[in-house]
């Protein structure tokens, strides 16, 4: 029951605004991984970016199980299998961006999309942690049932990812 799983990734490309370029992200998302993309939409109004409640703002794709790992592995291969100390939360989620598709293997340019980056967010989870989202009858998971940090980093090693070494700020 303690052992580590991926639940979910998700890519993810925000645009800002609706039109062409939002076509071509949602075209993208569905090239790379093999599934449908959605349109995902604004939840609060931005003056200053000229966004209103309800604007199609960008758009994503959620992959689960063998797919998932599939299109983790090759976008660890776009950004030469290393991640920041920073992707990683407390809570043994995952996040880093790739900064044009081209570097994902297996993906060609196409001059009608561009050139385009996206995002990758990896959710682990191990066995159990359904208790705590279900409807009926939610209960807390205990300590154990959870990712940690450290955990999360020690998985996606074993997936082929490393750690860059950061530069301490003084």
């Amino acid at each position: 029951m303690t052992s580590i799983r991926i639940d979910k990734v998700t890519l993810n490309i925000g645009t800002g605004a609706p039109g062409e370029r939002l076509e071509n992200a949602k075209a993208l998302l569905e090239k790379l991984s093999g599934s449908k993309a959605v349109v995902t939409k604004a939840h609060t109004r931005n003056p200053t970016f000229k966004i209103r409640k309800g604007d199609d703002i960008g758009t994503k794709v959620t992959l689960r199980k063998a797919r998932a790992l599939d299109v983790l592995k090759r976008c660890l291969e776009a950004i030469d299998n290393s991640l920041s100390q920073r992707s990683f939360d407390s809570t043994g989620n995952v996040s880093f961006g790739v900064k044009e598709y081209i570097d994902v293997p297996g993906i060609k340019y196409d001059p009608k999309i561009g050139m385009m980056g996206f995002d990758v967010c990896v959710t682990l989870s191990k066995p159990g942690i359904r208790i705590q989202r279900r409807r009926v009858e939610q209960t807390r998971v205990p300590k154990i049932q959870r990712v940690s940090k450290q955990e999360a980093i020690e998985y996606l090693k074993t997936i082929g990812a490393t750690l860059k070494e950061e530069e301490v700020a003084q």
